[in-house]
């Protein structure tokens, strides 16, 4: 079966923003950057994949991306009409009439909840990358198989976190304080000279 794998980048207090949004102040320039584009090179944005000799470079790791509205939104305010037009691309919003449609691109307001275990239950295809944002996180946390994390030597002190509120459904987990931890464990780790780590772990049985 298919994974879901939220890969992102985050810094030292678990922050994926600031609190307006904003991720441009995570480096990319060190020497994490050439790992970063070797191992998920799907993970360039359509529009610099042609810079980094990208343009034909097959996906490793996923081919399917999922997103919230204010993740894909980045995009469209650069007058792209979507980031990863290389990927299946999933945006979840209660307003799906207020995004233009795009080949490759699917924009809805079903539950994510579903729509990610119909996209597991396939039975051909790459793993399924969750890239943001923290309320999205939320709402699947119970489908999340792993998290791969670039660390980063940043303190923001306030701003959009990792795993946001959960969301209100019967029986859904949350991070609120007294509910039941979601234990994961750490597969492998890898320090950059640049100080971001990247780290992996794997949802425990």
């Amino acid at each position: 079966m298919r994974k879901l794998i939220y890969y992102v980048a985050v810094t030292l207090d678990g922050y994926i923003a600031d609190p307006d949004g904003r991720f441009d102040f995570f480096p990319l320039e060190g020497d994490h950057g050439p790992w970063v584009v070797e191992h998920y090179p799907e993970s360039v944005p359509g529009h610099l994949r042609g810079q980094l000799g990208l343009a034909e470079a097959p996906p490793r790791v996923f081919d399917t991306v999922l997103m919230g509205r204010a993740t894909h939104q980045v995009a469209v305010d650069e007058g792209l009409a979507s980031g990863y037009p290389h990927l299946r691309q999933y945006v979840f919003t209660s307003h799906p009439d207020d995004l233009p449609a795009e080949e490759g691109l699917t924009i809805t307001s079903d539950d994510p909840l579903a729509a990610v275990r119909r996209l597991k239950a396939e039975q051909s295809g790459l793993d399924i990358w969750l890239c943001g944002g923290g309320a999205l996180a939320a709402t699947l946390i119970d489908e999340i198989d792993e998290l791969r994390l670039k660390v980063n030597p940043l303190v923001l002190g306030d701003g959009i976190p990792l795993i946001g509120a959960a969301a209100a459904r019967p029986g859904a987990t949350s991070a609120k304080p007294g509910a039941a931890a979601i234990p994961f464990t750490r597969r492998m780790s890898r320090a950059f000279e640049s100080g971001v780590t990247y780290v992996e772990y794997a949802r425990s049985a």
